[in-house]
């Protein structure tokens, strides 16, 4: 099968948007992912993927933390940044929640520890152990469908 087959199918199932961070020796790192989902509630757990030739695989592998910030819709110019599509200065807003940096203005920003890791094809499944949950009271998420962003209010 043609890859690019794969990736357009692939990109019909509509998901949110999130920013994974993660900081080593005192520096921020963000990554924009939509690979991201819940797997278990007792223990807490969610799993994100991130490519193994990405920087932020190293990242994580050497923090052995991470957060995950699920992004509204007034912030689709920081997912861009994130993703490398915005190649200026950006004025990124990181707040310190658990004691690592979040997108500040996220619908959540979710704290977690690797507790487990699977090397899938050209990917790394990260399983995070969920330390703390941060929610915002309103907002719609951005989301990604067809290799676009779209609003759902």
């Amino acid at each position: 099968m043609d890859d690019r087959i794969f990736k357009t199918a692939m990109s019909k199932f509509a998901t949110g948007v999130t920013v994974i961070t993660t900081e080593v020796n005192g520096e921020v790192h963000g990554m924009t992912a939509n690979a991201f989902m819940s797997i278990s509630l007792d223990p807490k757990l969610i799993v994100v993927s991130v490519a193994n030739k990405a920087k932020m695989k190293q990242l994580i592998d050497e923090s052995g933390t991470f957060g995950v910030s699920l992004l509204s819709t007034n912030q689709e110019e920081m997912s861009n940044y994130f993703a490398g599509q915005i190649k200026e200065n950006f004025d990124i807003s990181f707040k310190t929640f658990d004691g690592m940096s979040v997108i500040d203005g996220a619908l959540a920003n979710i704290t977690c520890d690797v507790h487990n890791t699977h090397l899938e094809g050209d990917h790394t499944l990260y399983i995070g152990k969920v330390r703390d949950i941060l929610m915002q009271e309103e907002g719609m998420p951005l989301t990604y469908f067809s290799g676009r962003y779209y609003n759902l209010s």
